[in-house]
């Protein structure tokens, strides 16, 4: 099986444009390809895992991916999806956070020797002059076609501003721009960013012809990718200082059973032959999956040994010996807060980041959602010793040691 033909079969396809061409070009490594990615943060996280797998694979089959980091549109804010106007960042923060996303997209996609590379459309968009935009670029968009995509509609109700109006004009013109400095000729996004993506290729072919050889194409459930990694506690990170090894294969772990065989397949790089005798797997065999899916994506994040001691600790927290996992996640109370060796059990929720306030830690208390040694603890003022350490247990499937 080729590539394209092993995308569709793992469901990564959902729509394309000149769909013959595009299977040609990826499947004899001619693609030059790129994907977005706006710095809001400072750290990619588990809504972008789809598109870092994909780039990954097209990457192994010799085509070229280009990682656009939207310093220039981050500026601004894309409205799909959104009931509100993002929060506009410093170009100081944005500059950190893509900075953060090239070390964590390192770990997908080979930089080296020009195999990928990375771009920044501030480079081009923080520079331009706005009236040379609007003749070379404006003149290119009807407003009545703009208003009618998805991504502006759902935004008309409570009120989209001209400032994100102009969004896909700016993701129009990135294509247009990548075509011409880096030979770019296809591009991938969400099933929820294709309006933006089907405006660059119009503007490639208006621009410099109906030859020129723009194509598109979008991911299945890229947008209901974008809501994985969504807890109680926040997003699941790629960083393992925001969110641990352990954590994040307990994450994965803990996939609904009707999620996990389509995650195998979208996202773990096992061939198809092994995912497919996997397809009837029930009851006990359907938490082997699960096993089997936390495992691969935690070494494709963050190695080998930390996929290991995460399995390892999984293994002895939920076979029962909770109390004894070296590989359990842990914090080391400073002594300071310490009073004859107790502190008091909202200060240690806080210590841990098991809450992210006090009054976050009070609601768990309350709803019984916290014991520590096994012992449920339903006083907001209870007083904790802590001779060596001790595991609390948030609600079932959470659990964290606390040391001196």
């Amino acid at each position: 099986m080729e590539l394209y033909e092993e995308l569709v079969a793992r469901g990564l396809i959902a729509q394309v444009t000149n769909e013959k061409e595009i299977r040609d070009m990826i499947n004899q490594g001619k693609a030059t390809f790129y994907i977005g990615f706006d710095p809001t943060a400072d750290s990619l996280h588990v809504g972008h895992f789809m598109a870092l797998c994909l780039m990954k694979r097209l990457q192994q089959a010799g085509n070229k991916p280009i990682a656009l980091i939207g310093g220039g549109t981050g500026m601004i804010g894309d409205p799909s999806g959104k009931n509100d106007m993002r929060k506009m960042l410093t170009p100081e923060i944005i500059q950190h956070n893509c900075e953060c996303f090239k070390k964590q997209m390192s770990r997908f996609i080979d930089f080296s020797d020009g195999k990928a590379i990375m771009v920044n459309n501030a480079d081009w968009l923080m520079n331009l002059n706005y009236v040379e935009l609007l003749r070379e670029v404006g003149a290119c968009f009807s407003v009545n076609k703009m208003l009618a995509a998805e991504c502006y509609k759902q935004r008309m109700e409570r009120g989209l501003t001209f400032l994100e109006f102009n969004y896909m004009i700016m993701q129009s013109y990135d294509f247009y721009m990548l075509y011409q400095k880096y030979g770019c000729n296809m591009q991938f996004g969400g099933d929820d960013q294709w309006s933006n993506m089907l405006g660059g290729t119009e503007l490639i072919r208006k621009k410099l012809g109906k030859d020129a050889h723009a194509m598109t194409i979008t991911l299945l459930l890229n947008s209901e990718g974008k809501k994985m990694g969504k807890t109680e506690k926040g997003a699941v990170w790629l960083d393992p200082e925001k969110t641990s090894p352990f954590e994040f294969y307990q994450y994965w772990r803990n996939v609904g059973d009707a999620d996990v065989m389509k995650c195998i397949k979208m996202l773990t790089f096992l061939p198809l032959e092994q995912i497919n005798e996997m397809e009837g797997w029930e009851g006990a065999q359907l938490n082997k999956a699960k096993e089997i899916l936390a495992y691969e994506l935690t070494e494709l994040v963050h190695g080998k040994e930390e996929a290991e001691k995460a399995k390892a600790a999984a293994a002895e927290i939920f076979g029962g010996g909770a109390g004894h996992s070296d590989n359990m996640p842990t914090t080391t109370i400073p002594a300071e807060m310490l009073n004859d060796g107790k502190i008091g059990i909202l200060d240690l929720l806080c210590a841990t980041k098991l809450a992210p306030s006090k009054r976050e830690a009070r609601n768990l208390i309350s709803g019984g959602g916290i014991a520590v040694d096994d012992v449920k603890i339903e006083d907001a003022n209870a007083q904790i010793e802590i001779k060596d350490f001790v595991v609390i247990r948030k609600g079932k499937k959470v659990f964290h040691k606390a040391q001196k």
